[in-house]
């Protein structure tokens, strides 16, 4: 799946949010230590930001920053051809950031989602302001020929891009390796309020109160729309 392909396919921006918010409490129960969580939600980015972010601990990332304006999107395999470190001194794929609004910019240098030299840990990008239609991508510059690679932008955001419970729970059941109880995930995944009933049934290792802090920082519950919305 190009990243053409991605941005047709997921859904408008706040149904991206609630998504990745449910994922990011389902992984906050899966995964008590922080550190091996896979999906994560940060509702206190900046006064005013929140990021979604992924990452996989062998070098795969990615991360959505929400605000007023809209959604910024940034994904890094750091495998692909596209890498930014396929050149000395490293650079951006051609192509990424073009058409990129204004209001964006300021997510390409952003400290967290670039290297220590500052060079943007990217390989694929994509965005969509408040009023816009549809998602939107760069022109990016076609790879040579006989290499296929779409920049990490299938593998990278496949769960988020499904949209549907059962693609997380097939997730977490490889990720952490235990069975994964469909109807919990799809009381979370609904953003219907946390029971210790539901938490138990996910991880019964966890209790309730252990999540304050996470359900606080991820902004869960209280949300008017669920994953299914339109």
């Amino acid at each position: 799946m190009s990243v053409s392909e991605l941005i047709r396919q997921l859904p408008a921006i706040p149904v991206v949010r609630d998504c990745s918010r449910a994922m990011a409490v389902l992984d906050a129960v899966m995964s008590p230590e922080w550190e091996f969580r896979f999906y994560s939600f940060d509702a206190r980015w900046s006064p005013t930001e929140e990021t979604a972010s992924m990452r996989d601990g062998s070098g795969g990332e990615y991360s959505i920053v929400f605000s007023s304006a809209g959604a910024y999107a940034r994904g890094f395999d750091h495998e692909s051809p596209m890498s930014p470190h396929r050149v000395t001194p490293p650079v951006p794929w051609p192509g990424l950031f073009d058409g990129l609004p204004k209001v964006f910019a300021h997510n390409v240098s952003e400290p967290a989602f670039t290297g220590h030299d500052g060079t943007p840990r990217v390989t694929v990008c994509f965005w969509r302001e408040q009023a816009d239609a549809r998602w939107t991508a760069g022109t990016v510059e076609a790879l040579p020929g006989g290499v296929e690679h779409d920049g990490g932008a299938e593998w990278l955001f496949d769960v988020l891009a499904d949209g549907r419970p059962e693609a997380y729970q097939q997730f977490a059941e490889d990720y952490y390796e235990v069975a994964v109880d469909i109807e919990a995930v799809r009381h979370v995944y609904a953003l219907r309020p946390l029971t210790q009933g539901v938490v138990s049934a996910l991880n019964p290792e966890v209790g309730l109160a252990d999540l304050a802090e996470d359900l606080r920082r991820i902004g869960y519950p209280g949300l008017e729309a669920g994953c299914g919305a339109a």
